[in-house]
């Protein structure tokens, strides 16, 4: 790769975030992490959220749409899910393997939501936040807010890990992808602060949140709900 063909590439992760851009490898990764749990999480972080019939929904960092669809089976035919993501081809399977006409996709990152003001009842970003920039996840959080209805939620989720097990795992994958992406300074960075969801608390209080709640939801997520007043 040239020099200006790799800064190219640099700059665009630098702008958009770790994009992870095969859906079936990391539908697979993720059933083998969570040990089966997976659609137990995705209907236990649903009913959290709080989705109810009739909802229009936004779902940031959809991935394969798996959740999406999950949402979309609360809100019913009345209601809409919104899935967004910034790598085409999850937006690409996951349109393919959408049968529900309640729910659709769209591509983009959190960080430039081009949605109206007031436009969702409720916006869920799951397992995401630590791939966006970090110097763009407060822009992100505005934005989060800004297309939520007076009265919206908002629910942020990401790995909680508990016990010894979990967080050595944790540990090894991140050094290992840091090793595979040229990473220096992941290397050394340490990922659970990196997940720990209870880390936006004061960013979204900034972005104007209220009534920011941090809990965990078996088998290993940590979540906090928000509130637009």
């Amino acid at each position: 790769m040239s020099g200006n063909a790799q800064q190219s590439t640099n700059d665009h992760a630098a702008e958009i975030g770790l994009l992870i851009t095969r859906p079936r490898g990391y539908r697979l990764v993720r059933s083998l992490f969570l040990l089966g749990r997976g659609r137990a999480l995705d209907a236990a972080l649903a009913a959290r959220s709080g989705a109810a019939t009739g909802n229009r929904v936004l779902d940031i960092g959809c991935g394969p749409g798996d959740f999406a669809r999950r949402l979309a089976s609360r809100v019913g035919p009345q209601g809409e899910v919104v899935g967004r993501d910034p790598s085409p081809r999850m937006i690409a399977y996951a349109t393919a393997h959408t049968k529900q006409p309640n729910c659709r996709f769209e591509l983009g990152p959190a960080q430039t939501l081009d949605q109206p003001d007031a436009s969702f009842d409720l916006v869920t970003c799951t397992f995401v936040m630590h791939h966006i920039p970090e110097t763009q996840r407060q822009a992100a959080l505005a934005h989060m807010y800004r297309v939520l209805r007076p009265g919206g939620s908002l629910l942020l989720a990401d790995t909680h890990p508990a016990g010894r097990a979990l967080p050595a795992v944790i540990r090894t994958m991140s050094r290992f992808a840091a090793h595979r992406t040229g990473d220096a300074a992941g290397q050394h960075a340490d990922p659970l602060a990196a997940i720990d969801i209870r880390r936006y608390r004061e960013p979204l209080s900034a972005a104007g949140f209220r009534s920011i709640e941090f809990e965990t939801v078996a088998p290993i997520a940590g979540v906090l709900l928000a509130a637009k007043d």
